[in-house]
C-alpha cells in the first residue's frame, strides 16, 4: 500500500498535464472570462455564494479543485465511483472532448486548491483568470510541503496572483498573503474584518452587518464568513450585477455547517467535509456563540500536518478548553495522543464505530451535536439522522467513501 502510494504521487502531474493539454485546447476554443476562487478554506462557500447570485449565467466548478478536477470539468469528463476502472474511458474522451463546443457560458467561475507543491503553478498557467479572489491561507495539507510551511503554501497560492489580468480580491488581514501581493500586475482589493460593523448568529440564522446593510442567512455560518460576502460583493460589482440582499437561492455545501434533526430529537451540525486548526477554530467560536443548550462535539482528527501535527492537535486543546462545553468526545489517535491531555473531561475513541456505539447509548435527547474534523464523521451522522432523505445531503456519497465508511465499521 505504501508502494502504490508513492508510485501515485510520483506519478499525478506526468498524468494531469496529459489532461491540461487538452483543457488548454478546449479553454482556447470557448474563450470564457475565468474567475478563480482560491485559498485554504472558504472557496466552495463563496462558489455557492456566487451561484446564488449569478445563477445561469455562469459555469461553476462543482465537485473540481485539483490538477485532475479542474481539466476534466473543462473536458466534460465525470468520475461517478471515484474507481480504477473509469480511467481508461477518461483518458481516452479527453482528446475527443478538446475539439467539442459543449460550453454555453461565457463566464467560468472555478475554485482552485493548493494540496501540493506545483499544483498553484499548474493551474493557474491553465487558467489564466481574469479575476482571482484569495481569503485564506492556513497549515491545510502541511505534510506535502517543506519548511518554512506557511510560507510555502502562500507561495504556492501566489502563482493566481501572478497569473491574473485585471483584478485581485485579497484577505488583508493575512500577513501570509500580503506578502504574495507583489507578484500581481493587476488590480489589488484588500478586505479586512475590521469593515464588519455586527455579527449575530442564533439557533438557526445568521447576520452580517456591512455598510449598513444587513445580510441574513438560513443558516449557521460563522463571523469569518464576512470574508465571502465582501467578495461576493466585489465580484458583482465588477461583472455589473445587483446583488440580491435575502440570498433567496442560497444554499450550503454539503459538510460546512448544515444544520439536521437527528434521532432522540437531537440536532446535528455537520462541519465535517474538511478541517484544520483554522477552520476548527472558526466553527467551535461560532458553536460556543450559539443560544444552544447541552452542547456537545465529536471531534476528528487534523490529517496532513505533517511535522505540525502535534502543535496544531495541542493548540486545539486550548481552544476546546476556553468552551462552555457539555460533553467533548475526541476520535483519532492524533486527538487522543496530543489533545487529550490538554482537555478536561473528554472522552476519547479511537474508531468512528466506537463513537456511534457511544452516541446511540448515551444521547438522551435535546443535544445539540457539532461534528467536525477526520475519521469518517459523515458515517457517524448517517446513522444518527431523524429523516433519512437528508442522507443525499452529506459529503463523500461516492462508492469509494461507501466502501471505506464499511471497512471502518459503519
Amino acid at each position: 500500500m505504501k508502494l502504490f502510494g508513492q508510485i501515485k504521487k510520483k506519478l499525478y502531474f506526468p498524468v494531469a498535464y496529459y489532461f491540461r493539454f487538452f483543457a488548454k485546447i478546449q479553454l482556447l476554443i470557448w474563450k470564457p472570462k475565468i474567475i478563480v476562487i482560491t485559498g485554504s478554506s472558504g472557496k466552495t462557500t463563496l462558489l455557492h455564494l456566487l451561484e446564488s447570485q449569478i445563477k445561469k449565467g455562469a459555469q461553476y466548478s462543482h465537485f473540481a479543485n485539483s490538477s485532475f478536477g479542474i481539466p476534466f470539468d473543462i473536458l466534460g469528463l465525470k468520475r461517478k465511483d471515484l474507481t480504477l476502472v473509469e480511467w481508461p474511458l477518461l483518458f481516452l474522451l479527453a482528446p475527443i472532448n478538446a475539439f467539442g463546443g459543449g460550453h454555453t457560458k461565457n463566464l467560468y467561475i472555478v475554485e482552485a486548491d493548493c494540496d501540493r507543491p506545483n499544483e498553484g503553478k499548474f493551474l493557474a498557467d491553465l487558467l489564466n483568470p481574469e479575476v482571482t479572489c484569495w481569503l485564506s491561507c492556513t497549515k491545510t495539507h502541511s505534510a506535502n510541503f517543506r519548511q518554512p510551511i506557511e510560507e510555502n503554501i502562500a507561495h504556492e497560492f501566489g502563482y493566481f496572483l501572478e497569473h491574473t489580468k485585471k483584478l485581485s480580491i485579497i484577505n488583508n488581514d493575512s500577513v501570509l498573503i500580503q506578502q504574495q501581493i507583489k507578484r500581481s500586475t493587476s488590480i489589488i482589493e484588500k478586505i479586512s474584518i475590521e469593515n464588519l460593523e455586527n455579527y449575530y448568529v442564533s439557533e438557526n440564522t445568521s447576520e452580517f452587518k456591512i455598510k449598513g446593510k444587513i445580510y441574513k442567512f438560513n443558516f449557521l455560518l460563522p463571523k469569518e464568513t464576512y470574508y465571502q460576502i465582501e467578495a461576493l460583493l466585489k465580484i458583482l460589482r465588477y461583472l455589473n450585477i445587483t446583488p440580491d440582499p435575502l440570498f433567496k437561492n442560497f444554499t450550503l455545501p454539503p459538510g460546512r455547517s448544515s444544520l439536521f434533526k437527528g434521532k432522540k430529537d437531537t440536532t446535528i451540525l455537520d462541519s465535517s467535509y474538511n478541517t484544520d486548526l483554522e477552520s476548527m477554530r472558526v466553527m467551535l467560536n461560532m458553536f460556543d456563540q450559539t443560544p444552544f443548550k447541552n452542547k456537545w462535539v465529536v471531534l476528528g482528527d487534523m490529517v496532513e500536518q505533517g511535522d505540525l501535527e502535534k502543535q496544531e492537535h495541542e493548540a486545539l486543546g486550548q481552544i476546546i478548553n476556553s468552551m462552555n462545553l457539555d460533553k467533548v468526545i475526541l476520535i483519532g489517535p492524533r486527538l487522543t495522543k496530543y489533545t487529550k491531555p490538554k482537555v478536561k473531561n473528554a472522552i476519547t475513541f479511537i474508531y468512528p464505530s466506537e463513537v456511534l456505539k457511544y452516541l446511540e447509548k448515551n444521547l438522551k435527547g435535546k443535544e445539540v451535536i457539532l461534528f467536525k474534523g477526520a475519521r469518517f464523521l459523515e458515517g457517524i451522522i448517517e446513522q444518527l439522522l431523524l429523516n433519512k432523505e437528508d442522507i443525499s445531503k452529506l459529503c463523500r456519497r461516492e462508492k469509494m467513501w461507501q466502501e471505506r465508511r464499511k471497512r471502518w465499521g459503519l
